[in-house]
């Protein structure tokens, strides 16, 4: 088992299939860091591989809803609090990204399509430790977070698709129905550039 390991998300918001990444890397090292991809706005750019990652709607979440889901689950999972750590992971804006977490660890990734490979390729450019977990096909990638949204926007069942203290934070704070707000106004806008 090594030392430190790295994992990185946007969790917005936080799932099963996020789950399965961290506790995978977590299983492999004895700290394990979680980076929070596009902390705030000044983080966020576009990517050719993923043009909506930046979108309003696509990161209905702030950094700190995303820190208290990602406690809450790790609790949920029985992760000592002490074996992790939750940290800002400004992978849009690589510059900046070792002032934030460590270069000796090793950054576990599950690779699944091209907004992957392009994060895969700027970590390999830090110089970095790179450890793929899994290489699936598109296909296979299961549950995403974009699906999970839509499914609350249009009113069909999501709680069982992340951890139970996630459905719970995002009911008791509103959170689902802002997520469900900015969902709709996408679908809305989506469907006005259709006419």
């Amino acid at each position: 088992m090594i030392k430190t390991g790295v994992v990185h998300g946007r969790f917005q918001p936080l799932h099963l299939k996020h789950m399965e990444y961290i506790l995978a890397a977590k299983m492999r090292c004895q700290k394990l860091y979680i980076g929070i991809t596009n902390p705030d706005s000044l983080h966020t750019r576009d990517s050719v591989h993923d043009i909506h990652r930046s979108e309003r709607s696509a990161n209905p979440l702030t950094y700190f809803e995303r820190y208290e889901m990602i406690r809450g689950a790790m609790a949920e999972f029985r992760v000592p609090e002490t074996e992790y750590d939750i940290l800002p992971f400004p992978i849009s804006c690589p510059e900046y990204l070792l002032q934030y977490v460590p270069k000796d660890a090793t950054y576990y990734m599950g690779l699944c399509d091209e907004w992957d490979d392009e994060k895969y390729k700027i970590l390999k450019d830090l110089g970095l430790n790179i450890e793929v977990l899994w290489h699936k096909p598109l296909a296979e990638k299961g549950v995403t977070a974009s699906w999970i949204r839509s499914c609350i926007a249009t009113d069909q069942e999501w709680t069982h698709l992340v951890p139970k203290s996630v459905s719970l934070y995002l009911t008791e704070h509103g959170l689902d129905q802002r997520i469900k707000r900015l969902e709709q106004m996408r679908m809305d806008e989506k469907n006005t550039e259709l006419l």
